[in-house]
């Protein structure tokens, strides 16, 4: 087979290097990224599906939790979140449920 520069130097394919819809997409900008209303669908058990075989019959060990991290990003500002944020938030959560839970009895 011949090389890639061999195969770019030919008059009728030199375009193609030039061309920006056969350049290779960027690390950077192949994962979409999501906001935070969605980040549950990165640990949610909803989202989760083992799988035992592929398309083909074959057996595989994978999830498809591997492949929702392999497409999608949480955005910059959204993954700054820290974990006392995160606990804070739950104990409002809590609360608010105690609190509707003693007006009903």
């Amino acid at each position: 087979m011949s090389s890639q520069e061999e195969i770019l130097s030919d008059g009728r394919f030199s375009c193609v290097a030039r061309d920006p819809r056969f350049w290779e997409m960027p690390e950077k900008e192949r994962k979409v990224k999501i906001d935070k209303r969605f980040r549950a669908m990165f640990h949610d058990k909803k989202f989760k599906l083992r799988y035992t075989v592929d398309k083909r019959g074959r057996p595989v060990n994978f999830s498809s939790t591997e492949n929702l991290r392999k497409f999608y990003a949480l955005s910059e500002s959204d993954s700054d979140l820290s974990e006392s944020e995160e606990h804070a938030e739950k104990r409002k959560k809590k609360r608010k449920a105690k609190g509707k839970g003693g007006t009903d009895s």
